[in-house]
């Protein structure tokens, strides 16, 4: 087993061409990187592939797949990105390009918190994720990752004022007016509520709203 692998980037899959469709939105890109004078072939998440350069020092954190027909190498920045991936493509239904397309999408910490909190729409945001497999993946994983997530000191993400049954509400419209999920985070972070407005929806989005309009 391949776990780990450090060396230099020797090439770099480029972008697909925008008027390409059928591949724009793929997950994952291929890289070379070479390790004492041998050339790993790597598939590792776009957002990271994004920010690489050729000719870098990287260290990546591996899995190797193994098939008939092919071993398959996937790359990531971290342990617990690598872990994730584990734990997603054992779910039924979650092969490599959608636990790839998850990890990419979401980011590790969203998709933890996105299926500790059961919101499979957020889930359902991924390339290849329907609503079912969504519902699947929140139900197998859930308990697995809240006990993952409170090791990684995670609980602090998020405003704790915020009831549980309004937050999946107040992320998804605010993804639907274009925030990011690293924004929305930040914001729900930022902003309180007064107790007795805490279970109105209108008054946390009017307040992350204005705390988003003034920080971004």
């Amino acid at each position: 087993m391949i776990g780990y692998l450090q060396g230099s980037l020797l090439f770099l899959a480029p972008l697909p061409t925008a008027s390409n469709n059928s591949t724009k939105q793929l997950p994952a890109r291929t890289l070379i990187l070479g390790v004492q004078g041998l050339g790993y072939e790597v598939l590792v998440p776009q957002k990271l592939a994004n920010g690489l350069t050729v000719g870098q020092n990287l260290a990546l954190y591996t899995h190797l797949q193994v098939r008939e027909d092919a071993l398959t190498l996937y790359g990531f920045a971290t342990i617990a990105e690598r872990d994730m991936f584990r734990q997603l493509i054992a779910v039924a239904g979650i092969g490599s390009q959608s636990a790839m397309s998850l990890l990419n999408t979401l980011g590790l910490a969203d998709l933890v918190r996105a299926i500790i909190t059961g919101n499979t729409r957020l889930l359902s945001m991924a390339q290849g994720v329907g609503s079912k497999t969504a519902e699947r993946l929140a139900l197998e994983l859930k308990s697995k990752l809240a006990e993952w997530r409170t090791a990684q000191d995670w609980d602090s993400r998020g405003n704790s004022v915020l009831p549980s049954h309004l937050q999946e509400d107040v992320e998804m419209t605010l993804l639907a007016l274009g925030y990011s999920t690293q924004e929305i985070n930040q914001a729900l972070l930022a902003v309180s509520v007064p107790k007795p407005q805490q279970a109105d929806l209108e008054v946390w989005l009017k307040s992350v709203i204005a705390w988003l309009s003034q920080n971004t």
